[in-house]
């Protein structure tokens, strides 16, 4: 499985971005679906998970409400929609392909990163 995730940039707080990441590969719809970040200086976080179906998400306390994860698996694509940006969500985001979790380790594919900055 290739992942290339996109649709990052500069955004002002309480602003929007979408975030897709295309895959390729037989097995994307039969894999759960993560999103994760790094701001600098910090560890990678958990953001977002959806199962392979759709039918289940779960999110990391600071974006539940704010932050939505979706899947179209026609199209070998998750989004994370993330709405009321704060500064403090500056990261770069990446996607990966695994068992459903919110542990980074267990995911056995990885895009590339989108960097998404938030200014005050």
């Amino acid at each position: 499985v290739q992942l290339q995730a996109s649709g990052g940039g500069l955004v002002q707080a309480g602003g929007s971005l979408r975030l897709p990441c295309a895959a390729s590969g037989r097995t994307f719809s039969r894999s759960a679906m993560g999103w994760f970040r790094q701001a600098p200086g910090k560890k990678r976080e958990f953001v977002a998970v959806i199962s392979w179906s759709g039918g289940s998400t779960t999110y990391a306390d600071s974006v539940k409400g704010r932050f939505t994860i979706s899947r179209d698996n026609a199209k070998n694509t998750v989004y994370l929609q993330m709405n009321s940006l704060k500064p403090e969500d500056t990261a770069v985001y990446y996607c990966a392909s695994g068992p459903y979790s919110s542990y980074d380790y267990e995911y056995n594919y990885w895009g590339q990163g989108t960097q998404v900055t938030v200014s005050s």
